[in-house]
């Protein structure tokens, strides 16, 4: 169900984004650009326990002082409750980033990955066409290329072979969005995300643990004994790239008007090698248990980013050593450690 408003009502511009999982990693970079920008944004999300609530409920905090800024508590999974926000507001741009994350949480609960990354995304593409929305930006991910070995990955290859059930989710939603342009002519352009980091990152990603045991002075699991590598990708780039993507939705005129890009990096890093770069911030080693492979979790991920440059002239290209340093002085503040 739809719940209070939190915060603030909009500013005086018409224009208006809503931001689905507005209070998760990447949604509240999203808000923070667009609302610094004086762009009025209206959140959405359930805030469900997943992870550490209380992390959701302060990066909301971030965003409370912007009278720009509206939020409501609203799982997108909720039919009546989607259709009654899109009526009442006029939306003229959607930024899907509600769902589900992470590709072993889908191997514990499955259900989870359907009702808010299939049912959920259904809802929110079905009340973009019903009220004329200008373009929806939504959340893919890497783990599309399931256990492809070509590298980079490229947006013209297969990926009729997820090997998680998140990875599968998200081709779906790349399926479901082309259907709805084809059909109804609606502007649509998935990112696959390629190993996002950076200040306020979720609690459950590798970089998060690691900063977490390393200042613990606790153990780490170094999974496929560190013979991994990642093309890991900071949250401004991420932010950048969405931010020129959602300013240049796909055209009728140039055929089915649905686009998919890689956003990454484009840079792979051997996981042992990232590790040493959280270890020098930090000022100490780790200590490593290294154990195999996790079931859904492939070796190399690697991103051709050339099509998301040719469409609006952007390539993601933060230092790792900058964007860690980063984080890791967000997390001793954050945390007071």
């Amino acid at each position: 169900m739809i719940g209070a408003m939190i915060v603030r009502t909009s500013g005086a511009s018409n224009m208006t984004t809503l931001i689905t999982g507005v209070a998760g990693f990447i949604g509240m970079h999203v808000a923070l650009r667009f609302l610094n920008e004086g762009l009025p944004v209206l959140g959405v999300d359930n805030l469900n326990d997943y992870y550490d609530p209380s992390l959701k409920s302060d990066r909301l905090s971030q965003l409370a002082s912007f009278k720009n800024f509206k939020f409501q508590l609203l799982d997108i999974s909720d039919q009546v409750g989607v259709e009654r926000l899109f009526k009442s507001t006029r939306i003229d741009y959607v930024i899907n980033l509600g769902g589900q994350a992470g590709v072993r949480y889908s191997i514990e609960n499955p259900h989870a990955y359907a009702q808010s990354n299939l049912v959920g995304f259904l809802n929110v593409l079905e009340c973009c066409r019903q009220n004329k929305v200008k373009h929806l930006v939504y959340a893919s991910s890497s783990s599309v290329y399931g256990g492809n070995l070509k590298q980079p990955f490229s947006e013209t290859d297969s990926v009729d072979h997820p090997v998680s059930l998140y990875a599968a989710t998200k081709k779906a939603n790349e399926l479901m969005a082309f259907s709805y342009s084809h059909l109804y002519g609606i502007s649509t352009t998935g990112l696959r995300f390629f190993t996002v980091y950076g200040p306020w990152g979720r609690p459950d990603m590798a970089y998060y643990l690691f900063a977490k045991s390393i200042l613990a002075d606790e153990t780490i699991d170094v999974f496929n004994h560190g013979d991994m590598m990642r093309d890991f990708t900071y949250i401004d780039d991420i932010v950048e790239g969405i931010l020129r993507v959602v300013k240049k939705p796909p055209q009728i005129i140039d055929g089915v008007p649905a686009k998919v890009f890689n956003i990454g990096n484009h840079t792979p890093i051997r996981l042992l090698d990232f590790i040493g770069v959280i270890e020098e911030k930090i000022g100490r080693s780790a200590n490593k248990r290294f154990l195999p492979m996790q079931d859904g979790d492939v070796p190399v991920t690697h991103a051709d980013v050339s099509a998301l440059y040719d469409w609006v002239g952007f390539t993601p290209d933060t230092d790792l050593k900058v964007g860690i340093g980063k984080f890791v002085d967000w997390y001793r503040a954050h945390y007071r450690v």
